[in-house]
C-alpha cells in the first residue's frame, strides 16, 4: 500500500482535529468577551447590510450549533442561535463573516460566483465519485484496461471537481472574514479587546477550511494512484 500517503492523511487528520478543537476553545473563550457596544450578532449583522447598501437580504435565525452561513439563493443570513442572539466578541465575527458573503453576492465576487456555480456539480460529483472508483476497482481498473478502468478514471475525475471545490473555497472564505474585519474596524464597533477576539476567531475558523482542502486534495492523490499506478511499498 502507499505508507506515504497513510501517513500524510494521518498527519492532516490529526492537524484537523487539533485546530477543530482550538476553534471551539476559542469560540468559547470569545463567547465571554461581552460588547461594549451591547449589538446582538443578528444587530450587528443587520447593520453591516445597511452600511454596504443591501437591503433585500433578511437576518434569520436557525438551529443549531456552528450552523451559520449565507443562502444567495434566498438571499438570507443565516446564524445559528447562539450568534443570532449573543452579545459576544465570538458573535460579532461570525455574524459579520456571514455578512460577508452577502457583500459578495451584491458586489458579484467572481470567486463566489464561480463557486456558487460548482455547487449543483459537486452535490453529485462528491457522493457519486467513491462509488464509481470502488466499482472500478472492484471490475478490474487496476489492469488499466475494460469498462472498470473508464468507470473509475470517470470517479476520479468527479473527486477532483470536489477537490477543486475545496480550494475554491478558501478565497471566498478569507475574503469574506477580510471584508468582516474592515467593516468592523472602519466602523469602530469593537474594542481592541473585542476586535483582537473576533480576527483571532475567524483566523481559527479559515483555517479549518485549510485543513479540509489539503485533506481532498490527499484523498484525490491516493485513488488517483490506485486506479492509474505507481510504484508500491
Amino acid at each position: 500500500m502507499y505508507l506515504e500517503y497513510y501517513i500524510l492523511l494521518g498527519i492532516i487528520g490529526l492537524a484537523s482535529f487539533y485546530i477543530s478543537s482550538k476553534l471551539k476553545s476559542k469560540f468559547a473563550f470569545y463567547s465571554k468577551v461581552h460588547l461594549r457596544n451591547g449589538m446582538s450578532g443578528a444587530e450587528i449583522a443587520q447593520k453591516m447590510l445597511q452600511d454596504n447598501g443591501i437591503y433585500d437580504v433578511k437576518v434569520v435565525s436557525v438551529a443549531g450549533r456552528l450552523t451559520d452561513h449565507y443562502n444567495p439563493a434566498d438571499k438570507t443570513v443565516n446564524l445559528s442561535e447562539a450568534v443570532y442572539n449573543q452579545r459576544n466578541a465570538a458573535a460579532a465575527a461570525v455574524a459579520a463573516h456571514e455578512v460577508g458573503h452577502a457583500v459578495q453576492h451584491a458586489t458579484a465576487y467572481s470567486m463566489l460566483t464561480f463557486r456558487s456555480k460548482m455547487v449543483p456539480v459537486v452535490s453529485v460529483s462528491s457522493n457519486l465519485a467513491p462509488m464509481l472508483i470502488f466499482l472500478g476497482l472492484i471490475l478490474g481498473a487496476a489492469a488499466k484496461i475494460g469498462m472498470g478502468y473508464y468507470i473509475a478514471v470517470l470517479g476520479v475525475a468527479l473527486m477532483a471537481i470536489a477537490t477543486l471545490f475545496s480550494f475554491v473555497t478558501l478565497p471566498v472564505e478569507y475574503d469574506a472574514s477580510n471584508r468582516a474585519l474592515a467593516w468592523l474596524k472602519s466602523k469602530n464597533m469593537l474594542s481592541q479587546q473585542e476586535y483582537a477576539g473576533a480576527e483571532d476567531s475567524l483566523k481559527w475558523a479559515a483555517r479549518t477550511y485549510v485543513v479540509a482542502a489539503l485533506g481532498s486534495l490527499a484523498m484525490l492523490l491516493y485513488w488517483a494512484l490506485q486506479v492509474f499506478g505507481g510504484s508500491r511499498r
